[in-house]
């Protein structure tokens, strides 16, 4: 992963759109910049735009080993529509055959310590995998979704991850923009969207909310919302 750290970012208008924030941040990396893709709603509308913009843009995922079937049926579909490559990545089997057999199956759910674990060896590990030799990296992030994610910038300098650039093009955008943008554009997305998943994750730390609930109020429902963040996203 490049070390090298940018101190001059693009200046944005006010009122950027996705799609002048991704020209505008791949253009600034001056490298390689790849989208980390979890097959969210999000996720599925930048892989739309990036092509319409015809960036030079990869795309990679992480496969927890825990994901709904559901969330690769998004990712076969969205290589059949784009004809893509999807750059997979995996944790170590070592560490998750050691994670389960001293621990169990479901020790995330014990303590905020052992759900950090967990999602340390299945997500943040083969995460650094994923940016290493990257310039840059688009996520799906939105400023809505989480008190944790408030703070972020449409562009910004990933300290956490080797000083590359962080690219958050939906920042702004509402859960109805994005869904006014999919439906329009005809995306496949993932099924549990329709049976009030509206945040999707790993099976065992996902379930539905009930109508009134914050959106991610189903991810680690056992926990307070300022920790429920999988360290994907440090800062």
């Amino acid at each position: 992963m490049s070390q090298q750290v940018r101190r001059d970012l693009p200046v944005l208008p006010t009122d950027a759109t996705p799609q002048q924030v991704l020209a505008a941040g791949v253009g600034a990396a001056q490298g390689a910049v790849k989208l980390a893709c979890s097959f969210s709603v999000e996720d599925v509308v930048i892989i739309d735009m990036i092509k319409e913009l015809d960036l030079e843009v990869g795309i990679f995922a992480l496969d927890t080993g825990r994901l709904h079937e559901e969330t690769y049926e998004v990712a076969e579909a969205i290589t059949e529509r784009y004809h893509i490559p999807i750059e997979w990545y995996f944790p170590r089997h070592e560490q998750v055959e050691k994670l389960e057999r001293e621990k169990g199956l479901f020790s995330f759910r014990e303590s905020l310590e052992n759900r950090h674990e967990c999602c340390h060896i299945r997500k943040v590990e083969p995460l650094g995998r994923a940016l290493r030799g990257l310039a840059g990296w688009i996520t799906g992030l939105r400023r809505e979704q989480s008190v944790t994610r408030t703070g972020l910038a449409p562009l910004e300098i990933d300290g956490a991850n080797g000083g590359i650039l962080k690219i958050n093009p939906l920042l702004e955008w509402s859960e109805a923009r994005v869904w006014e943008y999919a439906t329009g554009r005809r995306l496949p997305v993932n099924r549990l969207h329709k049976q009030g998943y509206p945040s999707i994750g790993c099976a065992p730390c996902t379930r539905p909310v009930a109508a009134g609930e914050h959106p991610r109020a189903g991810r680690w429902w056992w926990e307070n919302p300022e920790h429920k963040e999988c360290g994907l996203h440090r800062r």
